[in-house]
């Protein structure tokens, strides 16, 4: 068997932004991009052309690690939480500075980026879209 374990961001209404701003912070490139208005869709529901724009599904990679974004579907609420945080591991404190202070912009400080007893440089930020983000740096072997 073969499992694999991808991020999923679902933001409301705002993944084309969320696309760009991972592809600046993280260095992502975007893999795949669908909007809702490129899928399939009811014709007995039309959708407005704002509808049409959401993003219905897109895939990013950074280093080895794909992960997607997408706008929440409109007739689910969405609702923020840090029960599940993405873990970002980088060599050197350098790469960990980088992209800590590019994931913060617009967001939120949970943890200052400082050394602790397991790691050389250790945070973690909210980004301007509620995902909570931790960036670990390893010890030098």
């Amino acid at each position: 068997m073969t499992l694999q374990i991808n991020p999923f961001i679902l933001v409301d209404g705002t993944a084309s932004e969320a696309i760009a701003f991972y592809q600046e912070a993280l260095g992502a490139t975007l893999l795949f991009k669908q909007t809702v208005g490129e899928g399939p869709h009811n014709p007995d529901s039309p959708m407005t052309e704002q509808e049409k724009a959401r993003i219905a599904h897109s895939v990013l990679l950074v280093g080895e690690t794909k992960f997607f974004v997408a706008d929440q579907e409109l007739n689910q609420p969405l609702t923020h939480g840090n029960g599940i945080t993405i873990c970002i591991t980088v060599d050197t404190t350098e790469e960990a500075q980088q992209l800590y202070d590019s994931l913060k912009a617009g967001g939120t400080v949970d943890i200052e980026l400082a050394p602790a007893y397991f790691s050389p440089a250790f945070g973690m930020v909210t980004d301007k879209f509620g995902v909570c983000f931790q960036v670990f740096t390893k010890r030098p072997q």
